[in-house]
């Protein structure tokens, strides 16, 4: 459980009109799989505020303002919480998972990640609208099988060495692995410090937003827009602030008056937003 008291209907109905979801008449797999599709395809995983002077970024229920109201969106700390917040108040039984993220040096630090897990009934699945290498789809939790989704073929893998702890593969690649003893969103204020503070933090070294969209992705680090649409790939350098500004909007409904501060020597890897 996220909280035990859940958010008013008016932020229920916030949230639903901004991703462009209907309310499920009961807390089914059908209203879990379209509400999980309409986040992945309506809110972007960006950084933004953390090279916005003067913004916060809030796991708690304000998370679900973020979206709804600011028409924003944000990491796996910001996004996830928020759709948990709303799942919970349409009846569905929500856990945060902690985390650890697959990178090319290692596996990363606990609590590197969140995750939802949602329990109807006797059945679970693994939610997850902030990763950027996410399923569309809520995963079956208990299958150990190759599962198929729009972005992918995704697999639970249980590790060997580590009970208790559970493996995400896509194409055959693992992204991150979590543990299913549940957390709660007060544990990851350590993280979020380092994350917010931390030189080597890829979510303070690099400028990033992207949107799955029904055919592809678009992405925009820093001034570098790069938009896939089915076999169609463009890539296109913005000239100025303006364009960028327009870029933001155009793309993915974010409205701003400045543009965050990119990163010196920043970096275009780090965080797979592909």
């Amino acid at each position: 459980m996220l909280d035990a008291t859940p958010i008013d209907d008016a932020r229920v109905d916030a949230y639903l009109t901004r991703i462009g979801a209907s309310r499920p008449a009961q807390p089914d797999l059908a209203g879990l799989r379209h509400l999980a599709e309409r986040a992945v395809l309506s809110v972007p995983f960006e950084n933004l505020d953390y090279h916005l002077e003067g913004r916060e970024i809030h796991m708690d229920k304000r998370s679900v303002d973020k979206v709804a109201i600011d028409n924003r969106g944000g990491g796996c700390y910001e996004v996830n919480p928020a759709l948990g917040f709303v799942l919970e108040a349409l009846g569905y039984e929500v856990d945060i998972l902690p985390g650890r993220v697959h990178r090319p040096e290692g596996v990363g630090p606990f609590l590197g990640h969140l995750a939802l897990k949602v329990t109807i009934g006797d059945d679970a699945y693994l939610v997850d609208t902030g990763f950027g290498r996410n399923s569309r789809f809520p995963l079956d939790w208990n299958s150990r099988e190759v599962q198929s989704d729009p972005h992918g073929e995704y697999q639970l893998k249980d590790v060997e060495d580590k009970p208790g702890t559970v493996d995400l593969w896509l194409g055959g690649r693992p992204l991150y692995q979590v543990v299913e003893t549940p957390v709660r969103i007060e544990d990851y204020a350590p993280s979020l410090w380092w994350y917010r503070t931390a030189p080597d933090s890829s979510f303070m070294q690099a400028l990033f937003c992207s949107i799955r969209t029904e055919n592809g992705l678009v992405t925009l680090k820093g001034r570098h827009l790069n938009v896939v649409d089915g076999d169609q790939r463009s890539k296109t350098v913005l000239q100025d602030d303006a364009e960028v500004i327009a870029a933001y909007k155009t793309h993915f409904g974010i409205s701003l008056d400045r543009l965050p501060t990119e990163p010196e020597n920043s970096i275009t890897t780090g965080v797979r937003t592909d």
